[in-house]
């Protein structure tokens, strides 16, 4: 078996969306058939290239000229189904890329199994989500897709406490707020194909934001730095954005992150009440 940073590094220079799941869960299901039977297994070191292998469709456009999706029609569902993929994708390569980006760090193997674990699941994820565009007669690369999701990944390529800041305590617990709101969506539409996906995304992305939490708190500890202030500082340095209410509380505390990790910086980075 490769080291499992030659094995992101493969899943992120893969092209074809398919193929890159496809891709993803066979390198996943691979390592933890090693794991599992105790066998010898090498992290390695790497170089992952600075932006994942994409399609060339969807064509990628910037945050604002995304058109805003109104979710009373198929058409809106649709697009609604085609940015959840296209988040699910993205995921794929940011957990790799966690793998391979930092690989000269050492870390406990548990780290790995996490982030090998979560990676196989946002494949998963991505294939759920695209299934469901197909039984719509439609298919990811379909529409547009938002270009900014890696700018997290390229602001952080340098700072491993950054990275676990923003991308699954900041971006996937942003998930855990939205999801019951699209499950709504899709129970009002009497989709049950989607709303079996969104569920099982549901469960499974709280122990993503939980992996996040967990390995911040780790490392933090390992350097003796008080985690709180730190998490803090680093999503004012790297999240372009407002944390917006409402927080979904009970998710959020099941996957380890406190409400004073995230309400202080609702406060802040909320505009005046005039201007919302």
């Amino acid at each position: 078996m490769m080291p499992l940073a030659e094995m992101a590094c493969a899943v992120l220079t893969t092209s074809d969306s398919r193929e890159k799941t496809i891709l993803s869960r066979r390198l996943a299901a691979q390592w933890f058939e090693h794991r599992h039977a105790d066998l010898p297994v090498e992290i390695g070191t790497a170089s992952p290239p600075d932006m994942p292998a994409r399609p060339d469709k969807p064509e990628l456009l910037a945050p604002r000229d995304v058109p805003r999706r109104k979710t009373g029609s198929e058409a809106g569902r649709n697009a609604l189904l085609h940015a959840v993929a296209h988040i699910e994708l993205n995921a794929v390569d940011l957990h790799w890329d966690l793998i391979a980006r930092f690989s000269a760090t050492p870390m406990p193997i548990g780290y790995y199994d996490d982030w090998v674990k979560a990676a196989d699941e946002e494949s998963k994820h991505f294939n759920l989500m695209c299934d469901c565009l197909e039984a719509h007669g439609s298919f990811y690369g379909a529409m547009v897709a938002h270009a900014g999701m890696w700018r997290a990944a390229e602001d952080t390529a340098e700072d491993f406490l950054g990275r676990l800041a923003v991308v699954p305590m900041v971006l996937e617990a942003r998930g855990l707020d939205v999801t019951p709101g699209m499950i709504r969506i899709f129970e009002n539409a009497k989709d049950q194909q989607v709303v079996d996906a969104l569920n099982v995304i549901y469960a499974e992305e709280v122990a993503h934001v939980a992996y996040g939490s967990k390995w911040f708190h780790f490392l933090c500890g390992r350097d003796n730095i008080d985690p709180k202030p730190k998490f803090h500082a680093l999503v004012r340095k790297y999240f372009h954005g407002a944390l917006k209410p409402p927080f979904n509380e009970a998710k959020r505390a099941e996957a380890g992150i406190a409400p004073d990790f995230y309400w202080p910086l609702a406060d802040e980075m909320l505009p005046p009440p005039a201007m919302r």
